[in-house]
């Protein structure tokens, strides 16, 4: 059993296990992705993403949710990916993506 200090964080909305799982940076690139711009593709170099992309595609009853809570999230946390993205630039995403669904 993990000690308290390694527990894993996880987002305390309605499905946030799940976008804890996925990622809520890789989240807004892919679906940035898909729906804006598909020459962005900072989303792709990550070796998970075929089971982050199983993930998103079996909550999509989630989406406009998570983009939301996104929005309101720290720049400081944020900023903390593996993307390259910075967290102003992943809640304007997020507000787009929003748009568009």
């Amino acid at each position: 059993m993990p000690s308290k200090g390694s527990e894993r964080h996880t987002f305390s909305f309605d499905g946030g296990d799940k976008l804890t799982t996925i990622g809520a940076t890789f989240f807004v690139s892919y679906l940035y992705y898909l729906n804006v711009d598909t020459s962005h593709r900072n989303w792709a170099s990550i070796k998970t993403r075929r089971s982050r992309i199983s993930t998103i595609n079996n909550s999509e009853n989630y989406y406009r949710a998570w983009l939301s809570h996104i929005q309101n999230m720290s720049d400081a946390n944020l900023n903390r990916n593996s993307l390259g993205l910075e967290g102003q630039t992943i809640k304007k995403m997020a507000f787009v993506v929003q748009e568009k669904l």
